[in-house]
């Protein structure tokens, strides 16, 4: 039997949050749990595993169903350069103070 490392208790709040969210956005499209395991090509054990927010699912299966959910394009944006305040806050700060100007130098006689 494989075992999952233990999980940061934000991370398990996060997967939890988002299998709830998967849910509640598949029944309030009226989707049943057989034609969404159908649809996605899985088992209803494993979509309500992931439901569920169990770490185990595959980011894959993940995809899989926000694409049928139509929310890829949320999918899209998780690890977009331009919401990673704290990348562009570290980038800014490893900018050069000043820009000499490149070209020939005169060396003095």
């Amino acid at each position: 039997m494989r075992t999952n490392p233990p999980l940061p208790l934000p991370v398990k709040r996060a997967l939890s949050k988002l299998g709830e969210d998967i849910r509640a956005a598949r029944l309030r499209r009226r989707i049943t749990a057989t034609l969404m395991a159908e649809r996605a090509f899985i088992t209803r054990t494993t979509l309500g595993k992931m439901e569920k927010g169990d770490p185990g699912v595959s980011l894959g299966i993940y995809a899989t169903v926000l694409f049928i959910l139509g929310l890829t394009s949320r999918l899209e944006e998780l690890a977009d350069v331009k919401n990673d305040a704290l990348g562009l806050h570290l980038e800014d700060e490893r900018l050069p103070k000043r820009i000499r100007r490149m070209g020939s130098r005169k060396e003095a006689k």
